[in-house]
Order: structure tokens, then sequence, then C-alpha cells
């Protein structure tokens, strides 16, 4: 046999082979496919964080009275309504002028301390506080739409999955947190 055949079918059964081999892997490998995502909706769940809010509030009160029943009042007014009812008329009518003019005076006396106790007030500034519940909202999780070919799926992730999502033998690839109906 001729050496040149042989060679040439050398040749021939070694480039058979290699498109053969090559044929079998693009089927056996397969290119990548991707899932198209159509939408993405955080999903998020509202907690409560405390905090304690403080002012100042001025309150106003009557000062405490040290004379509760006015006697100082009482007492001066009747010395003065007697010293000015003593120098009205003479004789018995002097001493019935002294004598209303110490009640009339002790009855004004008394009344005067009860209003200048009354309008004694006094102011304090008393701190109030309470508790606050601001409302605070967290993801929990992503719903995600897709397409896969003709069919739209919507699932719940932990993570965004970005504009594709990965496909292997038909799966996504990554893990789901829960499917949704």
């Amino acid at each position: 046999m001729n050496n040149a055949f042989l060679v040439g079918g050398g040749i021939a059964l070694a480039a058979i082979t290699a498109t053969g081999s090559y044929t079998a892997y693009q089927y056996a490998e397969p290119k990548a496919q991707f899932a198209e995502v159509l939408a993405v909706k955080p999903l998020t769940e509202t907690y409560f964080v405390s905090r304690e809010e403080c002012y100042d509030e001025v309150i106003q009160e009557q000062a405490p009275a040290a004379d509760t029943n006015q006697v100082t009042g009482t007492v001066i007014g009747a010395i003065v309504g007697a010293v000015v009812g003593n120098q009205v008329g003479g004789g018995n009518g002097k001493k019935l002028a002294t004598v209303a003019g110490a009640a009339a005076g002790g009855y004004a006396g008394k009344r005067v301390q009860e209003d200048m106790q009354r309008k004694n007030i006094q102011t304090r500034t008393e701190r109030r506080c309470q508790t606050l519940q601001d409302p605070q909202e967290r993801v929990t999780g992503y719903r995600v739409t897709y397409q896969l070919g003709e069919q739209t799926e919507t699932i719940v992730m932990d993570h965004e999955p970005g504009a594709r999502i990965p496909v292997k033998d038909g799966e996504l690839q990554f893990d789901v947190a829960a499917n949704t109906p």
C-alpha cells in the first residue's frame, strides 16, 4: 500500500473523529439559559422602636398658707377698725362705734388676707416623660416575577436577583425562600 494513502486516511479519520467529538460536546454542554426577571417587589414588615420623650412643664399653684384661718388679718383689721371707730362720737356712742369698727375691721382684714393668699401663686418646673413607639420597616424578602420560556412565575427570594436568573436543566439556580402560587 501506498504511504500517502495511509497518511491521507489517517488524517481523514482524525478529522471525522474530531468533528464528531465537537458535535457531541455541544449537545452534552448546552449553552447557559436565563429566566428574565419581570418585576421585583420588596416584602416588608413593620416593627416598633421605643423611645422616651421628655419635656419640662411649668406648673403654677397656690402657695400653701401659713395662716389658713386668716387670724392675722382679722386681728389687724379689728385693731384698725377699733381705732377708727373710737374716733367717732362720744360717750356710749363712742363705745358702740369702737365695737362696730372692730367688728367691721376684723371682717375686712380677714377678707383682705384671704384675697392675698389666693393670689399668692408659686411656680415650679416639673419634668414629664412618656414612652413613644416609632414604627420602622425592614425588608424580609423579595417577591420576584420572572419569565422562563412562555411561562411566567412568581417566587419569594431572600435577595434581589438582578435582571436575569440562571437556569440549569429547567431549574432556577439559587436558593428560593418560598414558592408562591
